[in-house]
């Protein structure tokens, strides 16, 4: 049996803005299938984590083990035009660098 993948991939494109003013509280997100704004509704509300390496190591909170790996955590507020992209807020802002960068959304919490 092939373990279920709990998440989808997306690429962080940038931040919210306009011609002259960004808005780098909310990230704009493109979720791998998503193609409309009528499929984005599937995904409103769930997780989203960005996951990065940095540079020293730090003990992790739940597996008490070393690590270089950190995380950033968001939400997937609403739809971003017509083509499929989302508006997405994290804890706290996501760094320049995460641009191109890939996230993880998680199929949770489920609408259902």
């Amino acid at each position: 049996m092939q373990p279920t993948k709990l998440f989808a991939k997306g690429i962080v494109t940038g931040y919210r803005r306009g011609l002259r003013n960004q808005d780098s509280s909310i990230s704009l997100l493109k979720i791998e299938g998503v193609e409309s704004k009528a499929d984005t509704e599937f995904y409103h509300g769930k997780r989203v984590a960005y996951i990065y390496r940095g540079q020293k190591s730090r003990k992790n909170k739940i597996t008490k083990r070393e690590t270089k790996l950190r995380v950033i955590w968001g939400k997937i507020r609403r739809a971003h035009g017509a083509s499929g992209v989302v508006r997405a807020s994290f804890r706290t802002n996501l760094p320049p660098k995460a641009i191109g960068a890939t996230v993880r959304v998680m199929l949770y919490p489920s609408r259902v």
